[in-house]
């Protein structure tokens, strides 16, 4: 527990317990998120598959699963559209009719009520492609839902990416870089084997995308490889390319609501939520690096005594302590599927002077959750946030990329996304 009285923990307590009610920031551009803070718990998987990325095949032969919660015990009628966005999300300049086959918008059917919960939710889903949907052309895609009647009041958006399989992605992470030798950076080294797809240029009409972990601050875009081999373009020794190690996530679970779970260290209940305290986390960045596997990021929605966890599982307040000397230059937040990867209130860390400690409270799901503390400089609205002051960076740590490969033919309006593919450093 923290160094401070027990009554001043339980005020701390409650005071975040309010703030952890609020919705996950403003409606940002077309970041995945929540805008309304009775929606809950945002989550993707590919043909059940909840450890994959948001991706399917153009030729319709996955399915895409979104689901999400609602904390009201009556349905609502909800409605979403699909738009589609060029490599770096902004939207296109496309007509309906030149994405989908009919009407751009379809109602939310799919439906369940939470059972033996102390929180009383609405468990829906939506899957893609569908009758309502079948997608014409590959590509970035965001889907919007909303209101029956009132598409401009956005409740939640989620990013979606539809390949079309056209190029072949290989390559390596190594911790072996153009600036350090198994310290502190990863470099990555990609092949895109054009051969089944015509380019008219490979040196100049390719993009490039990486993303490491699923984060969106440090997402490198590429346009032009390092040479050209054939019809394969070759991405080696490229300076946007070398990304900082990090450090393996941390987890923690809330499968019980009557047994502390991994890093929980208390349990209690104020009417109306449970309340998990979670062990104080302390700085790793001056520590050995010590190897755990992760979900990279990821949370998996779980009640351990139930079958049916998507409506079973209870809502809880998770509280985050981290003891260190404040950041006199940055703040710290929460980073991780569980915040949707925002910089803003939703996730900063609060300091508390006294105790010396950060601290966060957040309304969640019980299940599994990855997360990790990164601080983001405060003369930056936007911007990479640093691993290195809470977490390390060590050469030695597996983190997962995602490469996806663009091109825009000769008078076309899109980008068609030809290929995608994950890379693990360390493998």
């Amino acid at each position: 527990m923290p160094d401070f009285s027990a009554l001043r923990f339980k005020t701390a307590l409650a005071c975040a317990a309010i703030s952890c009610l609020n919705a996950s920031g403003a409606q940002d551009n077309t970041m995945t998120g929540i805008f309304n803070e009775d929606f809950r718990t945002l989550t993707t998987e590919v043909d059940g598959d909840r450890l994959a990325p948001p991706v399917i095949s153009l030729d319709g032969g996955d399915c895409l699963t979104i689901g999400f919660d609602v904390l009201r015990e009556e349905r609502d009628y909800l409605r979403y559209s699909i738009y589609h966005c060029d490599a770096d999300w902004g939207l296109s300049n496309l007509v309906d009719t030149e994405v989908f086959d009919g009407f751009n918008y379809a109602d939310v059917t799919d439906y369940k009520f939470s059972r033996g919960t102390a929180v009383h939710y609405v468990h829906y889903s939506i899957t893609v492609p569908n009758d309502d949907f079948r997608f014409k052309l590959s590509g970035n895609y965001l889907l919007r839902v909303y209101p029956e009647n009132e598409p401009e009041d956005i409740l939640l958006q989620v990013r979606f990416m539809v390949s079309e399989g056209a190029a072949h992605i290989t390559g390596e992470a190594t911790s072996r870089t153009d600036i350090d030798y198994n310290k502190e950076h990863q470099q990555l080294s990609l092949s895109v084997d054009l051969n089944r797809y015509p380019v008219r240029d490979i040196f100049n009409d390719l993009k490039l995308v990486v993303t490491q972990n699923g984060r969106s601050d440090n997402t490198k875009i590429i346009t032009h490889p390092s040479r050209v081999n054939g019809s394969s373009a070759i991405y080696e020794h490229i300076p946007e390319l070398i990304f900082k190690g990090g450090n393996e996530y941390r987890r923690m679970e809330t499968v019980q609501l009557t047994y502390p779970g991994m890093g929980v260290e208390e349990i209690d209940f104020h009417d109306p939520y449970y309340h998990h305290i979670l062990a104080v986390a302390e700085p790793r960045h001056a520590k050995p690096y010590y190897f755990d596997s992760t979900q990279h990021g990821r949370f998996f929605i779980r009640e351990y005594n139930s079958q049916e966890s998507d409506t079973e599982a209870d809502y809880s307040v998770v509280h985050f302590t981290l003891r260190m000397l404040p950041l006199l230059d940055a703040d710290v937040y929460l980073d991780g599927d569980l915040t949707y990867r925002h910089f803003d209130d939703s996730s900063r860390m609060k300091y508390d002077e006294e105790a010396g400690v950060y601290h966060k409270a957040l309304l969640l799901k019980q299940g599994a959750y990855n997360y990790q503390y990164l601080a983001l400089p405060r003369s930056k609205k936007k911007g990479e946030a640093r691993t290195a002051d809470v977490e390390g960076d060590f050469h030695q740590t597996v983190n997962e990329y995602q490469a996806a490969v663009y091109y825009r033919a000769p008078g076309e309006r899109y980008d068609r996304l030809l290929g995608f593919t994950l890379l693990y450093s360390g493998k």
